[in-house]
């Protein structure tokens, strides 16, 4: 076993101490609440879809409870965190970038639980078009939440800078009263050689063999794309993001892999879990298409178990200066490092 699936098979495990209780929001299948149990923290999560809060109950020692959120949610929890995720959609390039007006708009969900539970700290993932497109309603989130006394940091960051065989660029948020620190790049990348390569010729799915006609279509594609090079999973390299998009369709930019025989598939599930640092005894639950959505939707957790550690530091030491004792409203802070490499 390579070091790389030693570390997501061994390190994410959840290790619940009981010292901090963490509420994730739009929790999807559970990629950061594994991190955060994997730290250390007790975690209760809500999320709308079945599926994900069945894979979530059926891995992590939290509990997920199945509920559409609105403003109007009563949280019925004593709680020292909230993480989450706020649907993307309204603000990803795939998903029109309507913003405030979508109705799939999470923000005022995740700042309404934040004004009203008050936690210690808080965080949120997001994609990057956040800073961009939509880069006057993400002020507007900061000058709402820095207005109930969070200093806030945020970060572009990249998951193959953190051990994670993907580039796979994210905006996270973090509200806190006491110094925040992100977590240290890695001083190497993981390959997809080291992430599937015992995977790609001992995973025999006839269904995800791709035609002549698919091999065609894709080549068209790219060649309409501009692409230099097949768009295939390299296994010196680390993988293209995974998106909902490109792991569960038969789309020209599928994530797919080479054979020994020179065909080509689509990745299967274990192979995209994987590239997100989901452990091998995480199991999915619903259909394969909900299971790929539900990967593709997630923090990886290795990612998430990275960051739980920078909040771990930033409670204890705020806990030991006795700085939550009366929040003083802060301007949010608003430096950003942009840490990707392609």
């Amino acid at each position: 076993m390579n070091h790389y699936i030693q570390t997501i098979n061994e390190q994410l495990h959840p290790k619940i101490n009981g010292t901090y209780k963490v509420l994730d929001l739009f929790a999807g299948c559970g990629g950061l609440s594994l991190g955060f149990e994997a730290a250390g923290f007790e975690t209760i999560a809500y999320e709308m879809e079945q599926a994900a809060v069945d894979t979530y109950n059926k891995n992590l020692q939290g509990h997920c409870i199945a509920q559409k959120l609105t403003v109007d949610t009563c949280y019925q929890h004593a709680i020292d965190i909230i993480v989450g995720g706020p649907p993307c959609q309204p603000f990803s390039v795939g998903g029109q970038q309507k913003g405030i007006s979508d109705e799939r708009n999470g923000f005022p969900v995740f700042i309404k639980a934040i004004q009203e539970l008050k936690p210690k700290l808080w965080l949120f993932e997001n994609v990057r078009g956040m800073l961009y497109s939509n880069k006057a309603y993400f002020e507007k989130i900061l000058d709402d939440l820095s207005a109930t006394g969070y200093t806030i940091s945020y970060q572009l960051l990249n998951a193959v800078h953190y051990g994670i065989p993907q580039n796979r660029e994210r905006l996270f948020v973090i509200g806190h009263r006491n110094n925040f620190n992100f977590p240290k790049l890695g001083l190497s990348k993981v390959t997809v050689q080291e992430a599937i390569g015992d995977l790609i010729d001992t995973i025999h799915d006839e269904s995800k063999i791709l035609t002549s006609s698919m091999d065609t279509y894709i080549a068209k594609y790219e060649k309409a794309s501009h692409c230099i090079n097949p768009r295939d999973l390299y296994l010196h390299k680390p993988a293209r993001t995974l998106t909902c998009r490109n792991i569960a369709g038969s789309t020209g930019d599928m994530q797919r892999v080479k054979l020994a025989d020179g065909r080509r598939r689509r990745i299967s599930v274990r192979e995209a879990a994987r590239l997100q640092s989901f452990p091998d005894w995480f199991e999915f639950m619903g259909s394969e298409t909900q299971q790929f959505y539900q990967i593709g939707n997630a923090v990886p957790p290795l990612l998430a178990l990275q960051l739980a550690e920078s909040v771990k530091n930033c409670l204890m030491s705020g806990e030991h200066k006795h700085v939550f004792n009366k929040p003083q409203k802060k301007m949010p802070t608003r430096q950003m490092s942009l840490l990707c490499d392609f």
